[in-house]
């Protein structure tokens, strides 16, 4: 359907009648970006892999408040799984307007640590599948005459991150990724993308460790899923952004 987000009074938008797709839907960032975009009217198929009670419970939690939810689960480390999910989605509520690639890993291993079987895992699900994936819905996209893709990108895209090598990396990779997707399938499809900063930290992370990343930042503190959120219902609804990626990182890229 061609994009238009209608402003709401509480500064969300309606999406009624739109159907998202959410990768990694049911855990952190991505259960709430699931629970927001039902919020504001939007019908969302969830993705995930392993964590079906989650992505159940998440589903109880919209439909409890008046929305629709579908639930699919697929290996996206599978381009074949990656494909299978494309086909599927659209099959809950009709064809997908709204595609966030949110689903990733966070591998710690230093740049001397990183081994083939990391490496291939983590270029395989944080920048195979959403290419395939954006390659895939966004043809769909062009051919009905619009939609959005945001890709969940990260500070370490844009950052040197050598302790998290295969990570920062293969974020770098998605942030090119939306810059070449928006090029390619404009003016129909918009595509964009988020980088986080300190949002949800590890849980291997001290309460001292979390204290000072906070610190670090101008804002002084870390951000929370609802910040990311909102920065998600900015380019939803930004009919004249495309190819940008916005950090939502409380100030730390300031030089």
């Amino acid at each position: 359907m061609p994009e238009s987000s209608t402003a709401c009074p509480e500064g969300g938008i309606d999406l009624r009648g739109r159907t998202a797709l959410v990768t990694g839907g049911a855990v952190r960032i991505g259960r709430a970006i699931s629970i927001a975009l039902a919020g504001a009217g939007a019908r969302v198929v969830i993705h995930y892999k392993s964590s079906s009670a989650e992505a159940e419970a998440a589903r109880e939690e919209i439909e409890a408040a008046g929305g629709v939810a579908a639930l699919i689960q697929a290996d996206l480390s599978s381009v074949s799984e990656v494909r299978r999910l494309g086909e599927e989605a659209p099959q809950s509520f009709g064809p997908i307007d709204i595609l966030v690639n949110n689903a990733s890993i966070f591998p710690a291993e230093r740049f001397e640590e990183v081994d083939e079987e990391l490496w291939e895992t983590a270029i395989a699900i944080n920048l195979r599948a959403p290419f395939f994936l954006s390659q895939q819905m966004g043809a769909a996209m062009k051919a009905r005459g619009g939609g959005v893709i945001i890709n969940l990108a990260d500070l370490a895209g844009i950052q040197s991150w050598s302790s998290y090598a295969a990570h920062s990396i293969s974020k770098a990779g998605v942030i090119h990724l939306t810059k070449v997707a928006a090029r390619a399938l404009a003016p129909e499809v918009r595509v964009a993308a988020i980088a986080p900063g300190t949002v949800l930290p590890p849980e291997s992370l001290t309460t001292e460790q979390i204290a000072e990343l906070a610190v670090r930042a101008p804002l002084q503190r870390n951000g929370s899923p609802e910040d990311v959120v909102r920065a998600l219902f900015y380019l939803l609804s930004a009919e004249f952004v495309t190819g940008e990626v916005l950090a939502v990182d409380g100030g730390r890229l300031l030089k």
